[in-house]
């Protein structure tokens, strides 16, 4: 089995950061792309960032300049680095990774169980 574990979610005010981690266990063969997204109340879930095997990123445009995503392919972990938070970034937050996990035969798409952010004064 593999899972997503995320942590770091909470409560800042505007302007502030938090920083969330998302660490992948299991029977890992190969990862692929890994992507943060999240869900708003009453919206659809949609793409934070996500970042590729090679490390290219990519980001939503309302979070270019304030959001970094990274990863450590030791620690099977990947990081969403939130600074200048705003209100309209409160939302729950998912990680997802493309993985082949041992014994399988091709990749599947993986979810967290997702983490709370919420941005308010």
């Amino acid at each position: 089995q593999v899972r997503l574990v995320e942590s770091g979610g909470g409560l800042a005010q505007p302007g502030g950061s938090l920083r969330l981690s998302c660490a992948a266990s299991g029977s890992i063969v190969r990862f692929n792309d890994m992507g943060w997204y999240r869900q708003a109340p009453g919206k659809q879930r949609e793409l934070v960032a996500s970042i590729t095997t090679g490390g290219s990123t990519n980001y939503a445009d309302s979070v270019k300049g304030r959001f970094t995503i990274s990863k450590d392919n030791a620690k099977n972990t990947v990081y969403l680095q939130m600074n200048n938070l705003k209100p309209e970034d409160t939302a729950v937050y998912y990680c997802s990774a493309n993985i082949r996990r041992l014994g399988a035969l091709f990749t599947s798409d993986y979810w967290g169980q997702g983490t709370q952010v919420t941005v308010s004064s």
